[in-house]
C-alpha cells in the first residue's frame, strides 16, 4: 500500500450549501488528510482546460457553466491509497447509484450537481494537483 496524493474538489453546490466542514470531516475520519487547500472561483479557461477530456461529450457546456457558477474548494488529499479511498468515499457519480454513507449519497442533488470531484488514477491525480497547485502550496511534511 502506498502513500498517495489526490485532487478533491468540493463543487459549487457543496460550497453554496455549507458542506465544506462535513465533507472534510468525512475525509479525515476515514484516513485522509488535507495537504493543501484553496477556495477559488474557477475561471472558464481553467474549467475548460481541466475538463478538456470531456470536451466532445454532450454535457461539457453544462459542466463548465456549473463549475464556474460559484466558488469551489480545491484540496490535495494525502494518505494510504488516497486515490482509491477518495473515490470510495465519494461514491458513484450518480447519487441514486451511490452506496449509503458516501458523500454523493448524503449530499449530491443530481448527477450534474454531485458535490465532489476526485482524481480517477494516480497518474491523473498528479496532473490534476499540478493543474491547480504550485510548489509550496502543498504541505510536504
Amino acid at each position: 500500500m502506498a502513500n498517495e496524493r489526490t485532487l478533491s474538489i468540493i463543487k459549487p453546490d457543496g460550497v453554496k450549501r455549507n458542506l465544506i466542514g462535513r465533507i472534510i470531516g468525512h475525509f479525515e475520519e476515514n484516513g485522509l488528510r488535507v495537504a493543501g487547500a484553496q477556495m477559488r472561483l474557477m475561471s472558464r479557461h481553467e474549467a475548460e482546460g481541466f475538463y478538456a477530456v470531456h470536451k466532445e461529450r454532450p454535457f461539457f457546456g453544462e459542466l463548465i457553466e456549473f463549475m464556474t457558477s460559484g466558488p469551489v474548494l480545491l484540496m490535495v488529499l494525502e494518505g494510504e491509497n488516497a486515490v482509491a479511498k477518495n473515490r470510495e468515499l465519494m461514491g458513484a457519480t450518480n447519487p441514486a447509484d451511490a452506496a449509503e454513507g458516501t458523500i454523493r449519497k448524503m449530499y449530491a442533488q443530481s448527477i450534474g450537481e454531485n458535490t465532489v470531484h476526485g482524481s480517477d488514477s494516480v497518474e491523473n491525480a498528479a496532473i490534476e494537483v499540478n493543474w491547480f497547485f504550485k510548489g509550496n502550496e502543498v504541505y510536504n511534511g
